[in-house]
């Protein structure tokens, strides 16, 4: 499926039962088309960025990846891959991925994640500020929406979006925090739209999925296994998902899988991976 093309955006933090009072018309309008459901972080997994966005990309857990903390040190990612390495090493095709944390770009404290996409940005905040966190979202944003429409023989790319997490840590789950989500899904529109301008958009069949690694208790915080902590969300909408009928179960592992199976690739045994795509 030459023209098949997908993007996955990682926003932070974002707790699943305060969605439904926001405003985020992008978010709905992709679970209208597709779904939006739960996902709870399992029961080896901390609740914590690392491992979880780690089993998002790789679409393995905790005991293929190695990566137990926010520290990926001990990571077997040379074992098991994110998406947009293996897609760019290992089948030819052209991705990217963008964000603002460290160990998910950089070579530092275990990192990266992401190891070797066609293209890659990273953005650092000029202070541990909520503010300046928002500001890093606004120029990840920008990257992508640039990669976005230069690359048209792009066909994967991962955008993290970090001011939603960032905010809560600071300022608990209050009323900042319920704009920094906001804020986000506004700029989750930003990315639609440079998906849609594309030059050749018309031709191409984009999957578009949006997940969540962990969510944050009142005060703000996670690493714990209360409800609040351990109940994440994956959205998707694309070719071959039917709207209104989210998987029977899922799992964060079942994000790359998805990825895999939108793009036409039938995964090699020999990845054993755990998750499994969103129409299975």
């Amino acid at each position: 499926m030459d023209n098949a093309r997908v993007l996955v955006v990682g926003i932070d933090g974002v707790r699943h039962d305060l969605l439904p009072g926001l405003h985020t018309p992008h978010l709905d309008g992709i679970a209208r088309a597709g779904f939006l459901a739960p996902v709870e972080v399992d029961s080896v997994t901390p609740t914590m960025s690392g491992p979880c966005w780690t089993t998002v990309v790789t679409g393995v857990g905790v005991a293929k990846h190695g990566v137990w903390g926010n520290r990926l040190d001990g990571n077997r990612l040379d074992v098991f891959p994110d998406f947009t390495t293996r897609l760019a090493k290992d089948c030819g095709r052209r991705t990217f991925a963008v964000g603002g944390w460290e160990p998910l770009f950089l070579a530092r404290q275990g990192g990266p994640l992401f190891v070797a996409p066609t293209r890659l940005r990273y953005t650092a905040p000029h202070e541990d500020t909520p503010e300046a966190w928002e500001e890093v979202d606004d120029r990840v944003t920008d990257d992508a929406e640039h990669l976005l429409g230069l690359d048209e023989e792009l066909h994967a790319g991962f955008v993290y979006l970090g001011a939603v997490d960032e905010t809560a840590h600071f300022l608990g789950c209050g009323e900042e925090y319920r704009r920094a989500i906001e804020a986000a899904d506004a700029r989750l529109g930003r990315l639609l739209d440079a998906v849609r301008g594309r030059p050749g958009y018309a031709a191409e069949r984009w999957t578009v999925i949006v997940v969540t690694d962990h969510g944050h208790r009142d005060e703000g915080g996670h690493g714990g296994r209360s409800l609040l902590e351990r109940t994440a969300w994956i959205a998707a909408r694309g070719p071959g998902l039917t709207p209104g009928e989210p998987p029977a179960r899922l799992h964060h592992a079942d994000v790359a899988a998805h990825v895999y199976t939108a793009l036409g690739i039938t995964p090699d045994p020999h990845w054993t991976l755990d998750g499994t795509p969103f129409t299975h």
